[in-house]
C-alpha cells in the first residue's frame, strides 16, 4: 500500500487543506519528498481541476498527478479526454484520470445538468473518452449524423492512461470495478467496507479483462494528534481546531451536499449505521444551523473514516485499510496551520513504514 496527497481545491480560506496556489505546491513538493504516489486535485465550484495540475505538473518532477473528481457534467467526454491527453503529455506520463457524476446540487444546481440515470451517462461518458484516448473515430456527439467522425489531433497517449471512477453506492462501485482503472471512495472506513469491496469484485467479473488489478484509493482525513502534530504552539488547541474543522467537512458532505431527499454521502453515513445522526446533521444543515450540523456528527464516524490519532494510532489505521484491500490511502491533512499539513505528511509516511504495510 502507497500514500498519495489529496488537496481538494484552493479555497482562499485560512481554514482549508490549501489555501492558496503556493501553499499547495509547498504540499505537493512535501509529498514527492516523502515518497507519496500521487497527488489529487479535485473540483467542486471554485477551482477547476486541469488549472491547478497543469500548474503543479511544471513544478514537479516525479509525483503523480490526478483529478479527484472532473465532473462529468462539466466537460464534454471529448473535452476530457483532450485534457487528460495534454496534462498527460505536459507532465511526462504522471496523469491519472478521475471521473465523476458529482451531486444533484453540483450537476444541477450549478452546471444545469440533469442527474437522472447517472450509471448510463458514466458508461457512455468513458466509453467515449476511452475511444478518444485511443485515438480511434469518434462519432458524432450532437445533432448532425452525416458529420465524419474526428479523431484526436495529437500523438497517442499512453496506452496505459488510467481512468479512476468516484463512486459511494453499491451499483456505481460496481461499475468502477466494471469498466475502470481505479475506485475513488470517499466517507471510507475499513471496519465497513467488506460489503462495497464485495460489489467492486462483482464489477471486476464482468470487466472485458477480469483479471486486472483495479486500484482502491480512498481519501482519507489526517489528524495528528498530540505532541506529534503540534509545530511548536498549544498542541492541544491545534488538535481541537484540526477535529472542529474535520467535523465541518464531515457535516457539508452528509448535510449539504444534496437535498433533503437525496444525498449519497448521506447514505454512505447511514450504511455505517450513523443514520440517525445524518438526519440531524441535514435538517441542520439545510436550515443555515451549521455550527450545529458540526455538532451533531458522531465521534465514531469521524475516527471511522479518518487517520485521527498519534503516530501508533495512525499506524494502526492505516495497517486496516491495507487489510481491507486499499492500494493507495489519498490523506488529506486537517492541521490548523500549512507547517502542521506538512508534518502531518511527515507522520503518515512514518506511521506507513511502521506498520509495514507500505510497498
Amino acid at each position: 500500500m502507497r500514500l498519495a496527497l489529496t488537496l481538494g481545491y484552493l479555497s482562499g480560506e485560512s481554514g482549508s487543506v490549501a489555501t492558496d496556489a503556493a501553499h499547495a505546491l509547498d504540499l505537493a513538493l512535501a509529498a514527492e519528498g516523502a515518497g507519496y504516489a500521487q497527488v489529487w486535485v479535485g473540483e467542486a465550484y471554485g477551482t477547476d481541476a486541469p488549472s491547478v495540475l497543469g500548474w503543479l505538473a511544471a513544478q514537479t518532477s516525479t509525483i503523480g498527478l490526478g483529478s479527484a473528481v472532473m465532473q462529468v457534467p462539466a466537460r464534454s467526454a471529448a473535452s476530457t479526454a483532450m485534457t487528460a491527453a495534454s496534462l498527460d503529455a505536459l507532465s511526462g506520463g504522471r496523469f491519472h484520470l478521475g471521473l465523476g457524476v458529482s451531486g444533484p446540487q453540483v450537476s444541477s444546481g450549478w452546471h444545469g445538468v440533469g442527474f437522472d440515470k447517472p450509471l448510463a451517462r458514466t458508461r457512455a461518458y468513458v466509453e467515449t473518452v476511452r475511444t478518444a484516448l485511443a485515438r480511434r473515430p469518434v462519432p458524432p456527439q450532437g445533432p448532425g449524423d452525416d458529420l465524419p467522425a474526428l479523431r484526436l489531433a495529437l500523438p497517442a497517449p499512453r496506452a496505459d492512461l488510467p481512468v479512476y471512477l468516484a463512486a459511494l453506492g453499491p451499483r456505481n462501485t460496481e461499475l468502477a470495478g466494471e469498466i475502470a482503472d481505479g475506485w475513488l471512495p470517499v466517507f471510507f472506513s475499513p471496519e465497513h467496507a467488506g460489503e462495497a469491496m464485495d460489489h467492486l469484485a462483482a464489477g471486476r467479473a464482468r470487466a472485458a479483462d477480469p483479471s486486472r488489478d483495479v486500484a482502491v484509493v480512498p481519501t482519507v482525513p489526517l489528524v495528528v494528534t498530540g505532541a506529534a502534530g503540534a509545530t511548536g504552539g498549544d498542541a492541544d488547541g491545534e488538535e481541537a481546531a484540526a477535529m472542529a474543522r474535520l467535523a465541518a467537512h464531515t457535516a457539508l458532505y452528509v448535510g449539504g451536499m444534496g437535498s433533503a431527499s437525496l444525498n449519497v454521502y448521506r447514505d454512505a453515513a447511514t450504511r455505517m449505521g450513523h443514520g440517525e445522526a445524518a438526519s440531524r446533521i441535514t435538517e441542520h444543515y439545510l436550515s443555515g444551523r451549521r455550527r450545529e450540523a458540526a455538532a451533531a456528527v458522531p465521534l465514531e464516524l469521524v475516527r471511522s473514516t479518518g487517520l485521527v490519532g498519534d503516530p501508533d494510532d495512525i499506524a494502526g489505521r492505516l495497517a486496516a485499510h491495507a487489510a481491507a484491500g486499499v492500494t493507495t490511502v489519498s490523506v488529506t491533512p486537517m492541521a490548523a496551520t500549512p507547517a502542521g499539513r506538512q508534518r502531518a505528511l511527515t507522520v503518515a509516511a512514518e506511521a506507513l513504514s511502521a506498520c509495514g504495510a507500505g510497498s
